[in-house]
């Protein structure tokens, strides 16, 4: 399958059946194929796909947003949150959950996201942002840094057979 820069995908549901990790964000069963996922290919793996969970739920990451920025200032830091990013996705705005994200192969991708017969994508100025901050937090949790991405993504590589 294609997988085209600035577009939202749909993971089967045995790709849960397989990567038991309870930080994942599991498919909704209420016949909407619900979360779906912006995607980026990984540079450091020709077959990795990197799946940024998307959700409507703004207020309830506004408010973890917000919390993370006075975590900062109160400890003198210039605040900068890399973790969450907010942006329109087709005229609803959404937060992007960088630090839910996770790999994926392609084997897994069910389908690409299409709304009224249009394929849903991102503006360039968005996209941008979200792979510099999740490329940003990758590279902090290559470093050590683990708890900045809440599923095992070492352990997720090494059940997809990557390293």
């Amino acid at each position: 399958m294609q997988i085209d820069i600035g577009c939202f995908y749909f993971i089967k549901d045995s790709f849960f059946d397989v990567i038991d990790d309870p930080e994942l964000m599991q498919n909704k069963e209420n016949g909407n194929k619900r979360p779906c996922y912006y995607c980026f290919k990984s540079k450091e793996y020709n077959n990795i796909i990197w799946f940024i969970p998307v959700s409507t739920k703004v207020d309830k990451y506004q408010r973890i947003y917000d919390n993370k920025i006075k975590k900062q200032i109160k400890l003198g830091k210039k605040p900068s949150i890399d973790t969450i990013v907010f942006g329109n996705v087709a005229n609803t705005y959404s937060a992007f959950l960088i630090q839910n994200m996770f790999p994926v192969t392609e084997e897994y991708i069910e389908s690409q996201y299409i709304k009224n017969k249009v394929v849903i994508k991102l503006s360039n100025k968005l996209q941008e942002e979200i792979i510099y901050k999740a490329t940003k937090v990758l590279n902090l949790y290559n470093h050590g840094m683990k708890n900045i991405i809440f599923p095992d993504i070492d352990g997720i590589l090494e059940q997809l057979t990557i390293k």
